[in-house]
């Protein structure tokens, strides 16, 4: 059975009912919009995942004095543990004690590394869009409820606000305009439905 979908002409692009999707490979404005934003949260993450990786001097690497240790003992790469700052002295709130029991713990230091690579690279080259969203807008909140309550509003910050906007990205395919979507969801999404 055919389905009817509705396309409407804006600003000289044909796009679909929501002004989203483009058709006939002309993204419309929002699309390139929406894209540019995926690309731009996609290499937040990875650039947070190379700077724990290597200890770069942005948020690891970088000592009391202001020097950075570049590959130093913070690096991943030498044995530094990418979560035990942040769960060991930067979580408040009521769940604190949680997060700080398993601060520095191997499992935690992949788990985390892992997420932040798989995120940034999916979201960065448009792969598995709807697995990365939810897992980046997962992660996030996490690290939301690690740091509760946010200091310049009684409950939003930044992670949410990224979260929501995640989910937005994912629900627009906006791994359609600039990223593989369309390649990923023919090879892989379409026959392993937890991957789209």
């Amino acid at each position: 059975m055919a389905t009817l979908t509705r396309h409407v002409v804006h600003d000289d692009h044909l796009i679909d009912a929501e002004g989203v999707a483009p058709i006939a490979g002309n993204p419309s404005r929002a699309a390139k919009a929406f894209a540019a934003t995926r690309i731009g949260i996609g290499l937040i993450f990875l650039w947070a995942f190379v700077d724990k990786l290597f200890a770069l001097g942005f948020t690891t690497g970088r000592l009391e004095d202001g020097t950075i240790d570049v590959m130093g003992d913070a690096a991943w790469l030498n044995g530094g543990s990418p979560t035990e700052g942040f769960l060991a002295f930067g979580t408040t709130g009521p769940f604190a004690g949680f997060f700080q029991s398993f601060a520095g713990a191997g499992w935690a230091d992949w788990l985390f590394m892992v997420g932040l690579l798989g995120i940034g690279v999916g979201l960065t080259f448009g792969l598995a869009m709807r697995l990365s969203a939810y897992a980046g807008a997962t992660m996030l909140m996490l690290m939301w409820a690690a740091a509760l309550l946010p200091e310049h509003h009684p409950f939003l910050d930044d992670h949410v606000i990224y979260s929501v906007v995640l989910l937005g990205l994912a629900w627009a395919a906006a791994d359609r305009t600039w990223g593989f979507g369309g390649w990923w969801e023919d090879r892989v999404g379409s026959r392993f439905h937890a991957l789209r």
